[in-house]
């Protein structure tokens, strides 16, 4: 079904200019801070790290290895110091994402495992919205993000404000907010969703009408999917609205035997080019049951080369581009983050519950 209104901030004359990007993190602890350990490399940090290489040699160049093992021996070691677990998003770079993390995935697979973790630390390598979700979740845990202005452009893109406004103009219409949204944003709606269970969020709530917000891309590809009315806000994804339909028929041009596959943040005419749409969770998955000779996988590079370690026998082709913010998170911020215990995420206890709840709403359907 088509989209039946797409709104955005200009479309409100009375919005409140507020603040549209994330607050900054709390300052590190300093009294808590240890010493910064030895990061040359050495016989003794090849060989703790030999199986940790085994696992990216196919996507890291042996020359590189020496200047991250040290950092990626004094992270692991550092996490067993301070009892900390490491969740890292499929769109970190692959040192990180196979070097150091615990738990690796998409938003719904990191929001899941959030709510499982022991440690009394989290570090949250994704960006701001993710380590905000984590401590929704975890409100008695210390949750870290190596660096605080690892934002998002779809996060940015709306504010609570413009939740109560768009409830004003339809009053009564349930309203779903995808997890690249502030916990100020979350506060204001009835449940949370990402791309893996999109349409079954919004199908749950037995609404002839639902508002979903902030992605005008991945609105329009769940109106494809439901007979609900969809109501969007203007948002988009930085990385994936650069994508375009005829991009994608070049490489088909050029090679008919190459398989394309998409997330549903991208734009219509690059879907429809597509051979499967999904989630990264879904894309990891179809590339692991299908193994394709080659791949475009139409998302952000570093995931790419997060299935490529794992799948070598995959041959990857470009296009892809960078979330400038998701590289913010460093192998070297990553340490800092542990040995000084910053920069700790914390929320206005006015919105936490009411932003925990519509999360815990959509962790708590049957996936």
């Amino acid at each position: 079904m088509p989209i039946t209104g797409i709104y955005g901030p200009d479309d409100f004359a009375n919005r409140p200019q507020g603040q549209t990007s994330f607050p900054r993190a709390a300052p590190a602890r300093r009294a808590a801070a240890l010493p910064k350990p030895s990061l040359e490399w050495t016989p003794e940090v090849e060989q703790a790290t030999a199986s940790l290489y085994e696992r990216v040699k196919h996507v890291i160049p042996p020359i590189e290895w020496p200047t991250m093992a040290p950092t990626i021996k004094a992270i692991n070691e550092l996490k067993i110091a301070r009892n900390a677990v490491i969740l890292a998003h499929n769109y970190q770079a692959p040192e990180i994402f196979h070097g150091v993390a615990d738990i690796g995935g998409d938003s719904l697979q990191l929001a899941v495992e959030a709510t499982k973790v022991k440690a009394d630390i989290i570090v949250q390598c994704g960006v701001h919205f993710m380590a905000e979700t984590s401590k929704l979740l975890n409100p008695d845990k210390t949750v870290l993000i190596p660096d605080s202005r690892a934002g998002c452009s779809l996060a940015a893109s709306i504010t609570g404000a413009d939740v109560r406004l768009l409830r004003e103009k339809f009053p009564g219409v349930p309203v779903v907010a995808y997890v690249n949204t502030s916990a100020e944003v979350k506060a204001e709606v009835d449940i949370c969703c990402t791309s893996s269970n999109a349409v079954q969020v919004v199908e749950s709530l037995n609404a002839p009408s639902v508002i979903f917000l902030p992605d005008r891309y991945l609105a329009t590809y769940v109106a494809s999917k439901t007979d609900v009315k969809i109501i969007a806000w203007k948002g988009a994804c930085e990385v994936h609205e650069r994508f375009t339909g005829d991009e994608l028929r070049g490489l088909r041009e050029a090679d008919p035997s190459v398989q394309i596959i998409a997330h549903p943040e991208c734009p219509p005419d690059v879907l429809a080019e597509a051979d499967f749409t999904g989630s990264t969770a879904h894309m990891i998955n179809w590339v692991r049951a299908r193994r394709p000779r080659r791949l475009v996988m139409i998302t952000e590079c570093s995931m790419a080369d997060n299935v490529r370690a794992e799948l070598p026998d995959v041959e990857m082709l470009r296009p892809c581009n960078l979330c400038p913010h998701m590289k913010r998170i460093t192998l070297a911020n990553i340490l800092d983050s542990l040995l000084t215990l910053g920069e700790e995420v914390t929320i206005d206890p006015a919105i936490s519950e009411r932003a925990r709840r519509s999360v815990e709403r959509m962790i708590n359907l049957k996936h």
